[in-house]
């Protein structure tokens, strides 16, 4: 048995399109409004599209919600072969310069999660609040590296299918047809002629290291599928350690997409812990009540 929640329709957009931004160009969506703002910064599989889930949940509680495709995902462009720069200046660029927004809460899920923590680490005075979601948040200290390394084998998961490997398997059993859905929209994320050219890494500004990431102070939502083969709540419970004031979230029956497989708990999550840092219960709230597929971490051992 599974409740299986449709993809709701999306909330108009004030401003979308292409970011002519320093070296290359951005799509994006902006909904506009007086609210506060939300940066979304998709998965390395994924693309502004893999947020269907949360830009109209957000946008009707009030908040002005603001999608972005990286280099060489969705529709934007990749930029110079030969130097793909930085993904925390790139969305620095479009969010501040280009779009005018002073501060925001910026959720980063897998891959955008990283992007998210280099972010914090340059502009923490932009940050309303971090939302890191089943992120390995690219450490660099070695014990770290190694710990990934016998993790994730990639000499036996190099030709297993992303969806197999991201989506949980309680989500592909109680879900085909999201399942379905999720594997059309990856097909999306590199299309045409770029596919050979493969999916584009981008530097970090910062050396992420954990002194690094014990430095961070913005307010800041931890979270991760209890099934996430990257990110178990082993890992998650590591992260944390180096976050102590982070709220720590374990959202069940979710893999490494929990945006996408657990939506209902995924928005009611992350609206508590921006109404917190709002000091507001939203414009037009849709906060639900406790969600059973939320479990609290709280506690940690030094």
């Amino acid at each position: 048995m599974w409740n299986a929640v449709p993809v709701p329709e999306q909330a108009p957009c004030n401003r979308s399109g292409m970011a002519d931004l320093p070296g290359v160009r951005l799509w994006y969506s902006d909904t506009g409004g007086d609210g506060p703002t939300v940066v979304l910064s998709h998965a390395h599989s994924g693309s502004a599209d893999f947020w269907g889930y949360q830009q109209p949940v957000l946008t009707k509680a009030g908040y002005r919600v603001i999608t972005y495709s990286r280099r060489g995902h969705g529709k934007s462009e990749r930029g110079n072969e030969t130097d793909f720069g930085f993904a925390d200046v790139d969305l620095h660029n479009l969010v501040v310069t280009f779009l005018g927004v002073d501060k925001f809460h910026l959720v980063g899920v897998a891959a955008g999660g990283g992007i998210a923590i280099d972010y914090a680490l340059s502009h923490p005075e932009r940050l309303i609040s971090l939302t890191i979601a089943s992120s390995l948040i690219d450490v660099i200290d070695p014990e770290y590296v190694k710990l990934l390394s016998n993790l994730h084998r990639k000499d036996l998961t190099r030709n297993i299918p992303n969806y197999y490997i991201e989506l949980s398997a309680s989500y592909r059993a109680g879900n085909p047809a999201g399942t379905t859905e999720w594997i059309e929209l990856e097909k999306l994320v590199m299309s045409g002629d770029v596919q050979n050219l493969g999916k584009i890494s981008q530097r970090h500004t910062n050396k992420i290291i954990w002194k690094a990431v014990d430095s961070i102070k913005v307010p800041t939502l931890l979270m991760t599928g209890d099934a996430d083969s990257y990110v178990p709540p082993s890992l998650l419970r590591l992260q944390a350690s180096h976050m102590k004031h982070a709220e720590v979230l374990i959202i069940s029956e979710a893999g490494h997409a929990p945006n996408w497989e657990q939506p209902e708990a995924f928005n009611s999550a992350v609206l508590k812990f921006f109404q917190k840092q709002d000091g507001t219960t939203g414009g037009q709230s849709t906060t639900s009540p406790a969600n059973k597929n939320i479990v609290t971490l709280s506690a940690f051992a030094d």
